[in-house]
């Protein structure tokens, strides 16, 4: 059966019920080699950090293993070439089991060992294939196994310690950007928190703003309220929303504020969520001036990732917290806006309130 009629008639589970879904939008280049994903529309197959334009789900269907992604008949993308394994792909993958494996952290020095190579060598090797250090891929790895860990009702020092940290209090140290919440709190009903939002509107138009207890955890722009709300439980699926409270609305008047000023988050209390990638690029974004933009390669740059171009425009474009994260700041190379979550235009109007320096051209596809 060819890939056409196995995904047509639903023979593989479509992609859109699949949670590596997400990783093949990011092209998390830490996924390949785990799995692979068939396109019906174009009749290939590709690895998951394919450079390729996003495909439609529907088209779309997910491989444990290579030799399941031939079997649909489809042939291999000549971009990523899914077939070929280099040697520094095969050591970063190698590598990358390694870590997941292993019981306890391993040292620079011990992965550089395992692979053959110098610790500044394997060390730049690791970055350059997954636009993360072996460290941060680690720290990654070990708070996914502990968020598992927690929901199979382990104790939460049992869980701790069997994720893979040497002592509690390294843990605690930085729980929340781990989690995203305390143990406690995902321990008793672990991503089913509760966060408090309302709707309002702001110069852009419509905004949302949600709140853990933690901090702001979305700022949506654009829309109506009714698809902002529909964002927000896509997002947070497994969040309960509690909206109407009148007392949440002094925050929302605090961020439509900041919005309308152009102005940084300042003391706002933010509840920032993302993997050890994406916090790099949106704590990168942060430190961009208002009137100021940087290109998708200065930011890949900045952050020691001058190949992940791609990654930095996916973590720019899961950004939850709009202004207060400013992706609206970055702009391609050429200077020309293009690419932004809330519309091209939104992103004109922000930068013009700054006024930044771009060259204001435009993708006439991308207008809204």
């Amino acid at each position: 059966m060819n890939c056409v009629t196995a995904i047509r008639h639903r023979q593989i589970p479509p992609a859109s019920q699949d949670p590596r879904w997400e990783r093949i939008l990011r092209r998390d280049k830490t996924a390949d080699g785990k799995f692979w994903y068939s396109v019906a529309s174009t009749g290939v197959y590709c690895r998951p950090s394919c450079p390729s334009r996003a495909c439609n789900p529907k088209n779309v269907a997910i491989h444990d293993t290579l030799e399941a992604a031939k079997a649909t008949g489809c042939r291999a993308c000549l971009r990523c070439r899914p077939d070929d394994s280099s040697p520094a792909t095969a050591i970063v993958a190698r590598s990358c089991r390694l870590i997941e494996a292993s019981e306890t952290a391993l040292s620079l020095k011990e992965l550089a060992a395992a692979a053959g190579l110098s610790p500044f060598h394997f060390h730049r090797l690791f970055k350059a294939g997954t636009g993360v250090t072996p460290k941060a891929y680690a720290a990654a790895h070990r708070a996914a196994r502990l968020r598992e860990n927690l929901s199979r009702r382990q104790t939460i020092t049992q869980a701790i310690y069997d994720a893979g940290f040497n002592s509690s209090g390294s843990f605690y140290a930085d729980s929340g950007a781990r989690l995203g919440m305390t143990p406690k709190a995902f321990r008793a009903g672990g991503m089913k928190e509760t966060l408090r939002f309302a709707t309002g509107a702001c110069s852009l138009g419509p905004i949302l703003v949600a709140s853990s207890a933690k901090g702001i955890a979305a700022i949506l722009l654009g829309g109506d309220p009714a698809g902002l709300i529909r964002d927000l439980q896509d997002r947070f699926p497994m969040a309960v929303l509690i909206g109407g409270d009148a007392g949440y609305e002094a925050m929302v008047a605090r961020v439509v504020g900041m919005v309308d000023a152009g102005q940084p988050a300042g003391d706002l209390p933010l509840d920032i969520r993302g993997t050890a990638f994406q916090q790099r690029v949106w704590q990168s974004l942060t430190e961009i001036p208002a009137g100021k933009t940087a290109s998708y390669a200065e930011i890949a740059a900045r952050i020691g990732a001058p190949k992940a171009v791609r990654a930095v425009a996916g973590a720019c474009a899961a950004n939850k917290l709009a202004v207060a994260i400013p992706c609206h700041r970055v702009v391609r190379q050429d200077g020309t806006i293009s690419g932004y979550r809330w519309g091209v235009a939104a992103k004109r109007r922000l930068l013009d309130a700054e006024g930044a320096d771009y060259f204001g051209k435009f993708i006439p596809e991308l207008e809204p």
